[in-house]
């Protein structure tokens, strides 16, 4: 496959990155190419040189949304958290299925001031200024074991600033997942020690 440019979502920075054509990810090369098969490389957006990554064609397929809900929870395993976070915007897509799949609730970290009640905030910094997001600070309970999710791993800092928030709302981070992971922005080796879960990695 060709070169694709992509940008993170965290630096607004474009990269360069050659695809690998065998399918890689977390929970194995099938779930890999599943994730694979469904994404949408949008030239020239949000501005020009930015291929953007579109997953909507996988949250559109009913089917292989459900398999990829299902790699998720067997991946983790059903009884391992107590509430699922997703994280802004189409993380919430997908920390809603898992809560339905499970039966636990879900918990969204949003932008700030997005938020009705008392929040914690966390701030990142982006390549031409900075960002925050917010939980509210009632979210969960003491030793709530919390599965942290979002669609895109860029750089880390996103992920970061959630998985601090969860931690000072006092749940306690029981796993993270992507669906895809832009490994050439090091946002795992950003989050080490701390596991990441890819179901797809480029």
């Amino acid at each position: 496959m060709p070169d694709a440019v992509v940008v993170g979502r965290e630096t607004g920075t474009a990269v360069t990155e050659t695809h690998s054509t065998e399918a890689r990810g977390d929970s194995g090369p099938e779930a890999a190419r599943l994730v694979a098969s469904r994404v949408l490389d949008v030239p020239d957006f949000p501005k020009p040189g930015i291929a953007f990554k579109d997953l909507m064609p996988l949250f559109a397929d009913g089917q292989a949304f459900r398999q990829v809900i299902d790699e998720i929870v067997a991946y983790h395993g059903r009884a391992s958290f107590d509430a699922v976070v997703g994280i802004e915007a189409r993380g919430f897509v997908v920390a809603a299925a898992i809560a339905y799949a499970t039966g636990v609730g879900v918990v969204p970290v949003r932008k700030a001031g997005k938020l009705p009640r008392a929040a914690y905030s966390a701030s990142y910094a982006l390549e031409y200024g900075e960002a925050t997001l917010e939980v509210h600070q009632d979210a969960f309970t003491a030793g709530h074991r919390v599965l942290v999710v979002d669609d895109v791993l860029a750089t880390g800092g996103t992920a970061a600033a959630t998985l601090d928030l969860v931690e000072r709302a006092g749940g306690t981070v029981a796993g993270f997942t992507v669906l895809l992971e832009l490994s050439f922005l090091g946002g795992r080796q950003r989050l080490a020690p701390r596991p990441v879960h890819a179901l797809l990695t480029v």
